[in-house]
Parts: C-alpha cells; sequence; structure tokens
C-alpha cells in the first residue's frame, strides 16, 4: 500500500487553484441572451467554434461587464485583430 492519500493522491499536499477558469456562475442569468445566442450559432454550425466566435467574444465581454469575470484584454483570451476582420465577411 503507498502512503498516500485516496488514489494516490498525497494527503499533506495544499490544492492549488486554478489561475483561469473559476469565476462566478451567471445565476442571474445576466448573459443568458449571449449564451443563448452562442449555443445556438454552434448547433447550428455543426459545432464548429470557428464560426461562432464572434458570439463567443460577445457573451466574454458580458460576463466581463457584469462582474461575473475579471476584466482582461481580448488578445489575452485569444481573441486578436484578426477577428474583426472575420466580421467584415459575415
Amino acid at each position: 500500500m503507498s502512503a498516500g492519500g485516496a488514489f494516490g493522491g498525497n494527503r499533506g499536499a495544499r490544492p492549488v487553484p486554478p489561475e483561469k477558469g473559476v469565476f462566478p456562475l451567471d445565476h442571474l442569468h445576466l448573459c443568458d441572451v449571449e449564451k443563448k445566442e452562442y449555443i445556438s450559432c454552434l448547433k447550428t454550425s455543426g459545432h464548429k467554434s470557428e464560426i461562432c466566435r464572434h458570439l463567443s467574444k460577445k457573451y466574454l465581454e458580458c460576463r466581463m461587464a457584469k462582474n461575473l469575470m475579471a476584466r482582461q484584454d481580448m488578445s489575452e483570451l485569444g481573441f486578436g485583430k484578426e477577428d474583426k476582420s472575420e466580421l467584415t465577411k459575415e
């Protein structure tokens, strides 16, 4: 038997929270419209997320505006200048 905890884990180690990915849930449905638009786009596009990137960006911007996640430059979230040119193609 190993000296670690359940499933081989180390019981003495303190858990470290992730740097990103943890933010409050939208319990008040402040960004429901943006979320539903994005999910609808995914469904109609056969789950090709690149087609729906503009809606993903809109959803993240809503979350930041409503303080549901930390404000961050969109380039740090994978959105760059090329996204503006993609919008003009549509």
